[in-house]
């Protein structure tokens, strides 16, 4: 069996040290920026196809740290998408409203429909990520919301939806150039967060919720998979390939409507004009 670029990207059982960040496992920027167009032109294909069937759905969750490049990952794949067939959500932190009902509540409200692309810039996965390292939620109801997790993602997957999970995955290093770069560019100052500095403080605990996250919630249903982030080009490239691996093998197909094309293509001839 011809292995996939997506077993590339497997979360590995050692967690996300076994990853370095700036590997682009063998390819090279401009192969890679030359394929991307043929790349960008099958994946709007397969989602028209998949928008036309109306039968299946693709979830992507984007998971990673501050400044990993979800915001810039969202727009890469939304230039070969079609936006009619794709829905986006952010997940900040909880309403009012969302803190009165079970934290799976308002995932549920953004789940894709029939034919739909959607994409969770941050997601359920907050709550056992910031919790954890913030202490939002004892460690019992953090092993809870584990098994809620698994189970909403099962039943996800029954139906219909393909989940495509994906940590974007910095190093320390590169956080800090990436944050200096908004800090020293006016025009951005208005991503940045001084949390983003404060945070840093935690990173090996996040690393560790990481890889806690990855080892309970890694299914066959539901894989993780990490990409290396330090390079951008890289990033975009991945995440191109592995939409478009997993819609390759869901194999969307175009409806077969009973249409009878010669007496409708009669139809359509021109007017013959009369005396």
């Amino acid at each position: 069996m011809t292995r996939k670029f997506r077993d590339l990207l497997r979360a590995p059982d050692a967690g996300l040290a076994a990853v370095d960040p700036g590997d682009t496992h063998g390819i090279q920027k401009k192969r890679a920026r030359d394929r991307q167009p043929a790349l960008l032109a099958e994946l709007n294909e397969l989602q028209e196809r998949l928008w036309a069937e109306q039968r299946q759905s693709v979830l992507i969750v984007l998971q990673g740290m501050d400044t990993s490049g979800k915001d810039g990952t969202i727009a890469h794949v939304m230039s070969g998408l079609n936006p009619q067939g794709v829905h986006v959500h952010s997940f900040k932190q909880p309403t009012a409203e969302e803190l009165r009902h079970d934290f799976l509540w308002r995932v549920r409200r953004q789940l894709p429909g029939p034919g739909v692309i959607a994409i969770f810039n941050r997601s359920h996965y907050e709550d056992v990520l910031i919790a954890r390292v913030a202490n939002l939620a004892s460690a019992e109801e953090i092993e809870r919301r584990y098994d809620a997790i698994n189970r909403f993602e099962a039943a996800v997957a029954r139906a219909n939806v393909r989940l495509l999970k994906v940590v974007l995955h910095i190093s320390f290093e590169e956080q800090r150039e990436r944050l200096v770069a908004r800090l020293e560019d006016p025009a951005k100052h208005w991503k940045f967060d001084v949390a983003d500095i404060d945070n840093r403080a935690y990173w090996d605990q996040y690393q560790a919720a990481y890889d806690l996250a990855i080892a309970r919630c890694g299914t066959p249903d539901a894989p993780w998979y990490v990409v290396p982030a330090n390079a951008k080009w890289f990033r975009n490239y991945a995440i191109s390939r592995l939409l478009v691996e997993t819609l390759r093998e869901m194999d969307p197909r175009y409806p077969q409507p009973a249409l009878d094309v010669p007496v409708l293509l009669a139809r359509l001839q021109p007017a013959t004009a009369t005396a």
